[in-house]
């Protein structure tokens, strides 16, 4: 079926809207990072960088690691934002843009977030990495989408809201896993995770500054909520889509944060950038990895 131009918009030079990449430009490897200031510090790490391009908070290089091809690329912050870039990357690994058409045979990309993040348990220590084996998203983005109940894990979903006293006002919150083999190659060197996605910094994690919360005391509620042995361990604002869309697609998608901030003790360090060099390095590393 042909895809309309309204639906895809494609410009003048190839490239897909808002990310301003072309097809050919894309590599089967994406490394994404919410501030586009962080996509040069990634960029170092590349050889042979084949171009630089920049477009509102979407910026991307793509390069070599280790020989493997990389892209990274910025997304801005939320889930609103990831949104556009996962429908567009899907778009090109998966849609000819000269017919308009899907593709037959569909390229499965391997996508991985490099965040910071702020921890909701005591015995996660700053400077921590916490892979997200399943995102919780409370931005209601993933129920615009049929299917969302295909890929979502309903029965945590329901212990969790009876758990919190989910306010009805809220967009019904999903419980997404991450893609296997992403989770797998991060087993051995992370905190493993069940992270809110946030759909803002303030009241959607916790932070009361002028304005009272709809539901009030929701960071212990968090923090308490066990299912088995599984437990919300961070807030982050990305992930959540990243998984459920990826799940929906059909990519390898992941998400894994630094520790800069502990909610329980109220802790957090200034200096964090030299925690997420370091997590940059153990992604790249285990991204391309075979």
């Amino acid at each position: 079926m042909r895809i309309a131009e309204s639906e895809l918009i494609i410009n003048d030079d190839g490239s897909v809207f808002h990310l301003h990449l072309r097809p050919e430009e894309l590599a089967d490897n994406v490394i994404l990072v919410g501030d586009p200031g962080r996509v040069d510090m990634v960029a170092e790490y590349l050889q042979d960088k084949e171009f630089r391009h920049a477009s509102r908070e979407f910026v991307s290089v793509t390069g070599r690691y280790a020989g493997t091809r990389v892209t990274v690329l910025s997304t801005g912050i939320g889930t609103d934002n990831i949104d556009i870039v996962m429908n567009e990357l899907d778009a090109l690994a998966n849609i000819d843009f000269a017919t308009r058409e899907a593709r037959p045979v569909k390229k499965r990309l391997n996508i991985l977030r490099i965040g910071t993040s702020g921890a909701i348990q005591p015995d996660i220590p700053i400077g921590s990495f916490v892979f997200s084996h399943i995102s919780v998203g409370c931005d209601g983005l993933l129920n615009w989408y049929a299917g969302r109940d295909a890929i979502a894990l309903p029965e945590i979903e329901e212990a969790f809201k009876k758990h919190v006293g989910w306010d009805s006002h809220l967009p019904a919150p999903y419980f997404v896993r991450a893609g296997e083999d992403m989770a797998r190659r991060f087993d051995d060197c992370t905190v493993s995770g069940m992270t809110i996605s946030a759909p803002g910094f303030y009241g959607p994690q916790g932070r009361v500054l002028r304005m009272p919360l709809a539901m009030p005391g929701m960071l212990e509620k968090f923090e308490s909520f066990r299912f088995g042995d599984l437990r919300i361990t961070n807030f982050e604002m990305e992930g959540s889509a990243i998984a459920g869309i990826a799940a929906h697609l059909g990519h390898n998608a992941g998400t894994v944060c630094a520790i800069i901030a502990n909610r329980y003790d109220k802790n957090s360090t200034p200096d964090y950038k030299p925690i997420v060099r370091s997590l940059v390095e153990l992604g790249l590393d285990r991204l391309t990895r075979a």
